[in-house]
């Protein structure tokens, strides 16, 4: 029997495309051909990176027409679907540059002759990926993967299937495969590759690390998040206001790193608040093909759903403000959420919780009261500020500035928001054996 998966654009409700869905046996067939490509591929690093300059002149001949699909599958304003292309040619910029030297020899002085550290590729690397950043998340774990000589099969979330087959076709590479499958298909994979990276929820995270664990697979987890927007009495209100409705609405809130907790000094809480609702207020709503739009549809029904669940919830909780009306389809309103209650859910959706601090160390505790910890924003004095990064809880912190991924950082959280790390150095040897050298 041949199972269809269908995409279906989440502002007009209507089909986008529809796609087979492949077994494990197609899928094992898949990850043969790539462990042949694989043994030649790992051997020249430098075709590697020419090949991946190809990649990368592809994926500027497909700029126009990618954005435009990231919309339709996704929802995501199509300004911002270039703003993740953008991002993307600045990772295949930084990795050609730099993962000859990260990928050398470290030498290490000892009794030897010489003693050094390899770092060789483990061979073939499963990626299951989200659709909120469907291709920024895919070539952040395969470009470094790929740089390193390993082999990539990618399992997207069906809702971007169409995505998942253009980055397979910009690769246009035997040592990386889409697959078109089910979570199930997916998990069963984990016994037939080498290591494998999931960007998803933090259950999506725990469910596939029980069978690489059993596996005894090499995992990368980038999981949830409920980052905090702390902001001090020294604040610059004027320059922290206007970055709070993009540090929440980033992808229409569905981005594991937005700001979604603001934490907030009470000398300056009224004046924050005020500043914000008028930034939340001012974002232009609607299709995510029009240039103009900021904030669009969350990815589907189920979605929508699950936001407008949370948001009843809320309400019971504190003060609930939506600042649009007459929102139909998958739309949730910019909504900021006044209380000084706990509710440690992720809320992936344009919401903002809204809280009050007297003290520093009040702060520090309200920024960890959350199971999870990937990302926290301080505004304020610098030298402030930076006093709280040790005691933040939170695998990166900004300081006057919202959490943004860099290719020339690490990229990874701590609790349960995942394990290792993405992007950088750090990232690129995520996926390769360090191997001791002794020669006498």
């Amino acid at each position: 029997m041949v199972f269809v998966i269908t995409t279906v654009n989440p502002y007009t409700e209507q089909p986008v495309g529809k796609y087979r869905e492949e077994t494990i046996q197609d899928v094992r067939r898949k990850i043969v051909n790539l462990e042949q490509a694989q043994q030649g591929w790992k051997l020249d690093l430098d075709a590697r990176l020419e090949a991946l300059k190809q990649a990368r002149t592809n994926l500027d001949s497909n700029f126009g027409e990618l954005a435009k699909l990231m919309s339709c599958e996704m929802g995501k304003p199509v300004t911002q679907s270039e703003a993740e292309l953008k991002k993307c040619k600045l990772l295949f910029d930084y990795m050609i540059e730099n993962a000859a030297s990260m990928l050398a020899p470290e030498q290490i002085k000892t009794e030897a002759k010489r003693s050094y550290v390899r770092f060789d590729p483990l061979g073939t690397i499963l990626l299951i990926m989200p659709w909120n950043f469907p291709v920024w998340q895919v070539m952040r774990a395969a470009v470094p993967a790929l740089a390193a000589g390993n082999a990539v099969i990618l399992k997207h979330a069906s809702s971007v299937s169409g995505c998942s087959l253009k980055v397979q076709e910009i690769f246009n590479l035997d040592v990386l495969k889409s697959i078109i499958a089910t979570d199930d298909v997916a998990r069963a994979t984990i016994q037939y590759v080498d290591g494998m990276s999931l960007t998803g929820s933090t259950a999506a995270g725990s469910n596939v690390a029980e069978t690489a664990g059993k596996e005894l697979k090499k995992i990368v987890l980038e999981l949830g998040g409920s980052d905090p927007f702390i902001v001090l009495d020294s604040a610059d209100l004027e320059e922290a206001s206007k970055n709070c409705a993009y540090a929440r609405m980033q992808n229409n809130g569905q981005s594991c790193i937005a700001s979604k907790r603001f934490i907030v000094h009470e000398k300056v809480y009224d004046s924050f608040y005020k500043r914000m609702k008028d930034e939340f207020s001012k974002v232009k709503i609607g299709n995510p093909l029009d240039k103009d739009t900021f904030l669009g549809p969350l990815s589907s029904k189920k979605q929508k759903e699950t936001v407008a669940g949370q948001v009843k919830r809320l309400k019971s909780l504190g003060k609930v403000e939506e600042l649009a009306e007459g929102l139909k389809g998958n739309f949730i309103p910019p909504t900021i959420v006044k209380t000084d209650k706990l509710f440690d859910e992720e809320v992936f959706g344009p919401v903002a919780i809204f809280k009050k601090f007297k003290t520093s160390d009040e702060a520090v505790i309200l920024a960890n009261e959350t199971p999870y910890g990937l990302g926290a924003s301080i505004w304020g004095d610098p030298d402030e500020a930076e006093k709280l990064v040790p005691n933040i809880q939170a695998g990166m912190v900004f300081v006057n500035k919202v959490v943004a991924s860099d290719p020339r950082l690490p990229f990874g959280g701590v609790k349960n928001s995942g394990l290792g790390s993405e992007l950088s150095r750090y990232g690129l040897l995520e996926f390769t054996a360090k191997r001791t050298v002794w020669i006498t």
